[in-house]
């Protein structure tokens, strides 16, 4: 199987045809153009829009998470609407979305699962002013670490910090030290953390 094939690469452009592969030199993926998308949730009505984008694809993704750029300046480049200082979209902590992945580790899942939410509440944000439609969090590392805590289950700062070195460790040494990362509901905080192993290292 191509590195493509497990991308989902064809199945991505085929549902969003205004997309397509731009030559790059190295080994990340470039696709740019017109994202369209239709979206809705339980509490916000049906928007249909669509975004000129740039998606640059890491070669170790899923465990990278994709850059991506909105090219006509539609999205105000200041943190209310959740740009990075680089101008990429900020779609959340690296692990939240590494554990959105998780189900659907390809294109396709990235952009259902990761980009169109957020498209989703910018558009609505554009259109309709007010907050973002999800939630927001705090910019910088106190809201990830706000995130953190609320993805595992923890409670203390000092958890978050022995979470994220657990993650970093290779299996076999962080097997012995996931008793002693935190005290919390054991088998939902395990289930998290399983699931994001293989991402994590």
């Amino acid at each position: 199987m191509s590195r493509y094939d497990a991308l989902g690469l064809d199945r991505f452009l085929c549902r969003y045809r205004g997309m397509d592969v731009c030559p790059v030199n190295g080994v990340t993926l470039h696709i740019e153009g017109l994202f369209d998308f239709t979206a809705k949730s339980t509490d916000h009505d049906e928007i249909t829009d669509a975004f000129r984008l740039r998606i640059l694809v890491p070669d170790k993704f899923p465990r990278y998470i994709p850059l991506v750029d909105e090219l006509d300046g539609r999205i105000p480049r200041w943190g209310a609407y959740h740009i990075n200082p680089d101008g990429s979209l900020c779609l959340g902590s690296r692990l939240r979305l590494l554990a959105t992945l998780a189900s659907d580790p390809t294109l396709i899942g990235f952009a259902k699962n990761c980009l169109v939410p957020f498209l989703f509440a910018i558009s609505r944000k554009l259109q309709q002013g007010g907050d973002f439609a999800f939630g927001e969090l705090a910019h910088g590392s106190f809201g990830e670490i706000a995130d953190y805590m609320n993805l595992f289950g923890l409670e203390t700062v000092d958890q978050v910090k022995r979470t994220i070195l657990y993650l970093g460790m290779k299996k076999r040494r962080a097997i012995d030290c996931r008793a002693h990362v935190g005290a919390v509901d054991g088998w939902v905080y395990a289930a998290s953390i399983g699931e994001l192993e293989d991402f994590g290292s």
